[in-house]
């Protein structure tokens, strides 16, 4: 059994699933440009339509993610900070939650 540092079993992840599956994208806040953490390198061999940077805006990256959901495809959506889920979550509780609810 091989052993990986914390930061490296979600990024590995990540990766399996985006080779399995084309519809698995990344979006976020700069995660193409400086690419950190779990999106090291993402960018460059997945190419710019599979990680995506968004605005600054929570809820943005959060409701696009849901409607991106909707149409089959399967994001990933990063929040820089958890300080600011807050923010995205009018979209997780009342959107997300309760999309199956309102549309039948």
């Amino acid at each position: 059994m091989s052993k990986i540092m914390y930061i490296e079993a979600p990024r590995t992840a990540l990766r399996e699933e985006m080779c399995r599956d084309k519809n698995v994208f990344v979006m976020g806040e700069d995660v193409t440009r400086y690419g950190f953490g779990i999106n090291k390198g993402l960018v460059d061999e997945f190419g710019p339509d599979r990680v995506r940077n968004t605005p600054i805006s929570e809820a943005a990256i959060i409701g696009s993610a849901v409607g991106a959901a909707l149409r089959g495809m399967r994001p990933v959506a990063e929040i820089m900070f958890v300080d600011f889920i807050m923010i995205g979550l009018d979209q997780i509780v009342n959107q997300a939650s309760k999309m199956s609810y309102l549309s039948n």
